[in-house]
């Protein structure tokens, strides 16, 4: 049933129960029906304006609070009521990691329905802000206006903005002027680089009408401090974007690489488009227990490096390897578990469908001198076959870590076939990996599970789980 065109319900003097799925908030209608909820905490006592209504459930928001909960915290960032991208700063840090980890085990028993051993705590992130390394920021000639603006009627002259798109809205850019989630001097760049564009002109791009000139940003810092900007410009412009470029250059002395795309297609992606260099290398390098990854423009890192680094560790803790396993790593990405791995096995087999993925592990292997890994490209279902394993081995130890959509099911099918000792499987999506755990539960057990915070301030969770072999 699609939106309803009755008018909305008003519930009153409802608690709010739990935290559900991508990051709302759950109370229940006096009917029984679920109501799920943008703007509450658990705990809360609220009166709710239903927006959609469905046969099974509603979707609303709180129009008056009776009682907060005591989950509740002060939101650090003055965003927050109009960014989507720190939905539960409003949360307590110890009740988000509590409803993560609720999260992740009623998906693996009702959606898996699995037997779960003593579940292993969550694992925290001692960073709770300024913990990502990637940040992507987007220009617009006419910016998301507050609802306090609106309601002020006064008229408003600064629409330039750069920050973020506003949640489910396309062509809609928040403006920022500070964002606790990269340390610093992202926001002094992203600061810098829209004051000198308003200052000299630079026209702001309109994603609506297709034209102007600065249309996003993107700033990478590692954890050893090397600096990566990369700015992507709508048309050529060589006096403008010179006059730009040198500026950041003079200001930032810091940043280890200066590049510039110019994209005039219909969207932001840059996987399809060449990165040029400005000043500086066209790479960073990340480092971990003496691994160097070089990442490039469109490298996939994990966006947290500090608490990458402990889920590489329980990753490799749990496959547990004595120096003597072939280990296939699937969705290996840029092989940084490939190589995290390499030194406690016989050998390591990574598979990625992104060909320059494949290309940076190759290249990170010959720089870490790690002689031990090799590394495929290919859809996975289509390359992971019996004359794959045929010409590679058969591996004893399986290490997956999929995107959202988890494992194709012909993959886990050719698990099943082939039965490795172990299977480590890493997932960022707790439900899609609960319903390739039901599969695989046929030959395998669960014999450890532990969820992993990648992202404080946020729903979003990591799960590591280890599977055995069933005698």
């Amino acid at each position: 049933m699609g939106r309803s065109k009755k008018k909305s319900y008003i519930f009153e003097n409802i608690e709010v129960i739990d935290a559900g799925a991508r990051g709302k908030t759950i109370a229940k209608a006096p009917d029984g029906r679920v109501i799920f909820l943008t703007n509450t905490v658990p705990g809360d006592i609220v009166d709710i304006q239903t927006g959609k209504k469905r046969k099974a459930y509603f979707e609303g928001k709180a129009i008056k609070f009776h009682k907060l909960s005591e989950r509740r915290t002060e939101p650090v960032c003055e965003h927050f009521d109009n960014c989507g991208g720190c939905k539960w700063q409003h949360m307590k840090y110890e009740d988000q990691l509590f409803f993560k980890e609720k999260e992740v085990t009623n998906n693996l028993v009702r959606i898996g329905h699995v037997e779960l051993p003593e579940i292993t705590p969550i694992l925290g992130c001692d960073k709770t802000y300024f913990y990502r390394n990637k940040m992507e920021f987007s220009f617009s000639s006419k910016r998301w206006l507050t609802y306090e603006e609106i309601k002020s009627e006064e008229e408003i002259n600064d629409l330039n903005a750069c920050g973020f798109h506003v949640a489910g809205m396309w062509d809609k850019i928040l403006d920022v002027e500070k964002c606790h989630l990269q340390e610093d001097p992202s926001n002094q760049i992203r600061n810098f680089v829209k004051e000198f564009g308003i200052e000299n002109d630079l026209e702001f791009y309109n994603p609506r009408a297709q034209e102007g000139f600065l249309r996003t940003m993107m700033v990478r810092i590692s954890s050893n401090g090397e600096i990566m900007v990369v700015i992507q410009f709508f048309k050529e412009d060589k006096e403008k974007r010179e006059l730009l470029l040198n500026a950041i250059e003079a200001k930032f002395k810091n940043v280890t690489s200066l590049q510039y795309i110019i994209n005039s297609k219909g969207n932001d992606s840059i996987y399809d488009q060449d990165v040029i260099l400005f000043k500086g290398r066209d790479h960073i390098f990340e480092e971990m227990e003496g691994l160097k990854f070089k990442i490039n423009a469109k490298s996939f890192y994990q966006t947290n490096s500090y608490q990458a680094y402990e889920l590489y560790k329980i990753t490799r803790n749990f496959a547990n390897l004595t120096g003597n396993e072939l280990v296939y790593d699937l969705y290996t990405g840029t092989g940084t578990i490939a190589q995290f791995v390499a030194k406690k096995a016989k050998k390591v087999i990574g598979v990625e469908s992104v060909p320059e993925a494949i290309a940076d592990a190759k290249q990170n292997a010959k720089n870490n001198k790690i002689d031990n890994v090799a590394f495929f490209v290919g859809d996975m279902k289509e390359v992971f076959t019996d004359e794959f394993i045929k010409q590679n081995g058969q591996p004893d130890v399986i290490i997956t870590d999929p995107p959202r959509e988890g494992m194709h099911k012909k993959v886990v099918q050719q698990i099943l076939k082939i039965k490795p000792e172990k299977i480590v499987y890493v997932s960022c999506n707790s439900a899609t990996q609960a319903r390739d755990l039901e599969i695989l539960d046929a030959a395998y057990k669960i014999v450890k599970t532990q969820a992993v915070d990648m992202f404080p301030q946020t729903h979003h969770v990591e799960n590591v789980v280890l599977l055995e072999k069933r005698t």
